[in-house]
């Protein structure tokens, strides 16, 4: 959620974002939340002098046997409280409601778009690979070795399940120990901020396994319950199934404390994650591109204001360095402002080369989030000084476990038929091809 205070002092610019973002609040709306935001104090205000009169009416009354006047004037103070409450509720409710639209503020680098076309490459590396024979897609390779099976899958759970199975297991694995040792070995990310030139902290991260359901006030308050219809909720629970780790580790230290000396505070988290993926078709229903179930292994982080934008860019340091040790061909995308979502103020794809399908497709995303998220669910720092002020959230895929196997599977394919192990997963594979 924004800073109210924010949205008081600059409107247009607050208009200016939402119309940029293709959010679903007007200027007009902004208009009359502004408005609102007036009335909520004013009444605020009143009902505080109420609450005070009524109490110094109570502390008089302890002094001796009230008086009809007293009496009289204690029932009137009751009512009018009651009446200035329930109308503060009808206001405070349609305050929240529009205030909960308002998207946070794109960084100024962002470039502003209408849609995802207008996202922005930033940088291409690696060289894709050349084959002297026609390169086969994911899914026909992993059906030709059994890998994948699709049809039974289906058989138990519907369309967009697969049961991953031998070789492709092993690989799934062995990236994800890579994963874990590199993310959680302090010499490896100082290297990375090194070469990065960021002044941040090699700290390193803590391996999580989370909830893979949160309650619908966190997930709200983490501004990922939405669009609902891809969510899936559990019948007669409070509960919903989370769509990806960030929003089960981002939720974790609601209404908590941390001490500036502490920080950052950074997670890698894995989960089996889902999605209902509604209104996509074509091939991206082939193989395990786009499943309703899917695992990730994902970076959270919580730091100060002051250090967050250099956290989000070491992330995406972290994302470049793990595609170039597996060798896989990529390019960086600044996505803009229509495509980055309400609660971003900045965010940045990876896109792996595909030789299967001929075309770059998205594997990785860094959201950073300024305070956002932690305004709603009241995550603070203490800082040295002894102020306290809200922390600062990012997100990021660290690896997605079934689009870099896809990339593996089509960046390595051989003539035979045969996948080669990228070079950095063969001591946790345990050999050089699939």
């Amino acid at each position: 959620m924004i800073d109210i205070r924010f949205l008081r002092e600059n409107p247009e610019k607050v208009k200016e974002a939402a119309k940029n973002k293709n959010a679903a609040i007007s200027a007009a709306e902004i208009d009359s939340l502004v408005k609102l935001d007036e009335v909520r104090r004013k009444m605020l205000g009143e009902i505080e002098a109420v609450r005070r009169e009524r109490n110094e009416l109570s502390d008089g009354l302890k002094k001796g046997m009230p008086s009809p006047e007293q009496i009289e004037q204690g029932r009137k103070l009751k009512e009018q409280l009651a009446k200035l409450e329930d109308d503060f509720e009808k206001v405070e409710a349609d305050y929240t409601r529009l205030l909960k639209l308002v998207p946070n503020i794109p960084t100024a680098d962002v470039p502003v778009g209408k849609s995802e076309d207008e996202n922005v490459v930033v940088k291409t590396v690696g060289e894709m690979p050349k084959f002297d024979f026609e390169p086969k897609n994911h899914w026909q390779i992993g059906e030709a070795h059994g890998w994948m099976d699709k049809e039974r899958a289906a058989k138990v759970a519907g369309s967009r399940f697969v049961y991953l199975k031998g070789s492709l297991v092993k690989l799934q694995f062995a990236i994800i120990q890579f994963v874990i040792d590199t993310l959680t070995d302090e010499a490896t990310l100082a290297k990375i901020a090194k070469d990065a030139k960021l002044d941040v902290s090699a700290k390193p991260f803590v391996p999580v396994i989370p909830p893979f359901m949160i309650r619908t006030e966190l997930y709200d308050a983490m501004d990922r319950l939405e669009p609902r219809d891809d969510r899936y909720k559990i019948e007669d629970e409070d509960l919903w199934l989370q769509g990806s780790a960030e929003h089960v580790l981002g939720s974790m230290h609601a209404g908590e404390i941390f001490e500036e000396a502490d920080l950052p505070v950074r997670y890698l988290g894995y989960a089996s994650s889902f999605r209902r993926e509604a209104g996509t078709y074509g091939k991206d229903m082939e193989g395990m591109f786009r499943m309703h179930q899917f695992d990730k292994l994902e970076m959270e982080s919580f730091t100060a204001a002051d250090k967050s934008l250099d956290e989000h860019l070491f992330f995406i340091a972290i994302q470049e360095y793990l595609m170039q040790t597996l060798e896989i061909p990529y390019h960086v995308l600044m996505k803009c402002t229509a495509d980055i979502g309400k609660p971003n103020a900045r965010g940045v794809d990876i896109e792996s080369w595909l030789p299967g399908q001929n075309k770059y497709r998205e594997t990785h995303t860094a959201d950073y989030m300024t305070d956002y998220q932690t305004r709603r669910l009241g995550v603070r720092v203490r800082r040295r000084g002894g102020e306290v002020e809200l922390a600062h959230t990012n997100d990021a895929t660290a690896i997605p476990l079934s689009r870099i196997p896809i990339a593996i599977l089509e960046n390595y394919q051989q003539k035979d038929g045969s996948v080669k192990v990228p070079k950095a997963l063969t001591k946790y594979y345990g050999g050089e091809s699939l």
